[in-house]
């Protein structure tokens, strides 16, 4: 199977422009439009503040256990709502991308889980205002009882290869089959931030 690590589900080419700031989020002057590192930025002509839109960073998490895949229903209220997805969410500002994976886990699905390894890092383009880098990480669950929670209106253990439910992001698609496929194990993490029960 062909690795694929760069999702689109719109096109780029004819997405509407990227929003730019009127007030500058520094010292509240005006920004005036202008070319920096060949693209057009929100810019402050009072303090230099510049805009730089980058993608979000964000987490998704394979959970596997006797050849079951860990998938959770998105809330109507969140992105694709009513479809199922990985347990995954965006890396806050304070937190290492492990630390977040944890938490995101036990927010989403209520069990406590360790991870194992880094088994993907993938760009997806999901709308013109929300392009992620979501690093993707096998881990394994060690405590806590299965619930929803957060974005999640349901959880479900399904049986490898499928069929799986109506997904929401293609990408989450394609690493399960792969690793089914492959049953890659991934790269190593820094253990001494991987365990759940050292940061507790």
């Amino acid at each position: 199977m062909k690795v694929k690590q760069v999702f689109t589900t719109y096109n780029t080419q004819e997405g509407k422009p990227l929003n730019n700031y009127r007030y500058c989020p520094s010292c509240g002057a005006e920004c005036v439009v202008k070319e920096e590192g060949g693209r057009e930025r929100s810019a402050c002509c009072q303090c230099g503040f510049i805009h730089y839109k980058n993608p979000s960073p964000a987490v998704s998490i394979l959970i596997i256990e006797n050849d079951k895949i860990l998938l959770g229903r998105r809330a109507d209220a969140s992105l694709k709502g009513g479809m199922w997805c990985l347990p995954c969410g965006f890396i806050e500002f304070d937190e290492d991308f492990l630390t977040a994976a944890r938490r995101e886990v036990e927010e989403e699905t209520g069990l406590i889980a360790d991870i194992l390894s880094i088994i993907s890092v993938m760009s997806n383009y999901l709308t013109p205002d929300l392009h992620t880098l979501v690093i993707v990480l096998l881990a394994q669950v060690v405590g806590g009882e299965l619930c929803p929670g957060d974005d999640l209106d349901a959880v479900a253990w399904i049986a490898l290869p499928g069929p799986l439910p109506e997904m929401a992001f293609e990408a989450d698609e394609d690493i399960i089959a792969r690793y089914f496929q492959a049953r890659f194990k991934g790269a190593p993490v820094d253990s001494e931030f991987a365990i759940a029960e050292q940061k507790r």
